[in-house]
C-alpha cells in the first residue's frame, strides 16, 4: 500500500471519528427532549378531562340543522338589509374572514355610534351555555335577533319593519319556504336560520388532535404551556369544549381589573342589567378558541397584546405573577387552539 492510500485512510478515519463525536451531543439532546416530552405528556394526560374535543356541529334539539336553514342563515348573516340604513350586516362586527371579529375594541353600529362592549367571536359561540358578555341570551338563536333591534347596533325599529323588508325580496320568499315549509318569513324563523348557520362555524385545531390521542399534534413548548395552564389554575374557568363560554365569573377576583387594563370606563358587567350587587363585574368567561386571532381582549377590548392579557388574568384572577417563560409557553399553547372554518362560509352568497 503506497503512502497516498495510507494518508487517505487516515483522513477518513479521523473524519469518521470526529463526526461520531459531534453527533453524540445531538443524540443526547434529542434523547433528553424526548424524555422531557414524554414526562410532560404523562403529567398532562390524566388532567385532560377538563377539556373536550369540538363536535362537527353545535346541535340544538329546538332548532334542528338542515341544509336549507344553513343556506338561508348564510344569506341573512351577510345581508345589510338587516340594518336600518343598510350599512352593516352581522358580518360587519363578526367578520368571518378575520376569525369572527372585527379586531376593534368596540364596534360601530348602523349610524356610526360604537357600542359599549367588545364584539366577541361568533366562531364556536354556539357551544357556549349563554350569549353576550352578560349572558342575557340563552343561545345563538335568541342572540341573533337582538342586535337587529338594538338602537345602537342595527337599528331596525321593530320586527314588522324587517319582515316587510325581507318579504319584498323574491329570493327570500323561496329560501324561507324551503327552510321552513308552510311557515314562511317570520322574525323567529330569521333567528333560527342565522342560528343554524352559526352552529356550523366550528373550528377544530391541533389541540383537538392532541385530545384525540395524537401526541405529535403539539410541539414541546405548546405542551409545556398546556401543563402550566393546568397547574397554575387557568382551567378553573377556561375548561370544557370551548375552553370557556360555560360560566360567569367576576373579572378582578384578587385585584380590580381596570387597574391592570387601564380601561377608560369601569363596566359593572351583569350588574348593569340586573342591578344586583352580587353581579358586579361579573362577565361571561370568553372562549379561548382562536384567541390568538380575536384581539383586542376583555369585555372592553382594552388590551391588544396576548402576552399582556395572559399576565393580567394571572394577577387579577389567580393572584399569581407568571414568569416570562410561563407566559411564553402558555401563549404557545393558546396558539395551538387556532382553527378555521370552510372557505365557502366566509364569502357573501349570491342572492
Amino acid at each position: 500500500m503506497n503512502k497516498f492510500n495510507l494518508h487517505f485512510i487516515a483522513v477518513i478515519s479521523v473524519a469518521v471519528f470526529l463526526n461520531s463525536c459531534s453527533s453524540q451531543p445531538e443524540q443526547k439532546q434529542e434523547a433528553s427532549t424526548e424524555n422531557e416530552e414524554a414526562k410532560i405528556d404523562a403529567e398532562i394526560k390524566p388532567r385532560l378531562s377538563a377539556f373536550a374535543a369540538l363536535p362537527a356541529v353545535a346541535e340544538n334539539p329546538e332548532n334542528p340543522i338542515t341544509e336549507a336553514k344553513v343556506k338561508l342563515g348564510h344569506a341573512l348573516y351577510f345581508d345589510t338589509r338587516l340594518s336600518n340604513a343598510g350599512k352593516i350586516s352581522c358580518n360587519s362586527c363578526h367578520n368571518l374572514e378575520t376569525f369572527g371579529v372585527d379586531n376593534l375594541p368596540t364596534s360601530p353600529g348602523d349610524a356610526g355610534k360604537n357600542g359599549d362592549r367588545n364584539s366577541p367571536t361568533v366562531l364556536n359561540a354556539a357551544l357556549h351555555t349563554t350569549q353576550f358578555w352578560d349572558s342575557r341570551a340563552k343561545d345563538v338563536e335568541e342572540q341573533a335577533g337582538m342586535p337587529v333591534l338594538n338602537p345602537v347596533e342595527m337599528e331596525i325599529p321593530d320586527e314588522a319593519f324587517l319582515i316587510k323588508r325581507l318579504s319584498a325580496v323574491p329570493e327570500y320568499k323561496q329560501l324561507f319556504n324551503e327552510a321552513f315549509p308552510g311557515k314562511g318569513i317570520t322574525y323567529e324563523n330569521m333567528r333560527k336560520a342565522i342560528g343554524a348557520f352559526e352552529r356550523k362555524l366550528i373550528t377544530p385545531s391541533r389541540f383537538d388532535k392532541y385530545l384525540a390521542g395524537d401526541n405529535t399534534a403539539l410541539a414541546l413548548e405548546e405542551k409545556k404551556g398546556l401543563n402550566n395552564f393546568i397547574k397554575i389554575g387557568c382551567t378553573t374557568c377556561h375548561s370544557g369544549v370551548a375552553l370557556g363560554g360555560n360560566m360567569m365569573q367576576k373579572f378582578g377576583v384578587h385585584r380590580e381589573y381596570w387597574t391592570l387594563t387601564d380601561s377608560k370606563k369601569i363596566d359593572e358587567g351583569k350588574a348593569a342589567l340586573t342591578k344586583e350587587e352580587g353581579d358586579k363585574y361579573m362577565f361571561k368567561v370568553p372562549s379561548l378558541r382562536n384567541v390568538e386571532k380575536t384581539y383586542p381582549y376583555f369585555h372592553d377590548g382594552s388590551v391588544a397584546d396576548l402576552k399582556k392579557a395572559i399576565q393580567i388574568m394571572a394577577v387579577a384572577q389567580l393572584a399569581y405573577r407568571m414568569s416570562p417563560e410561563e407566559i411564553n409557553s402558555i401563549e404557545a399553547f393558546l396558539k395551538s387552539l387556532t382553527g378555521d372554518i370552510p372557505a365557502e362560509f366566509k364569502k357573501k352568497p349570491a342572492l
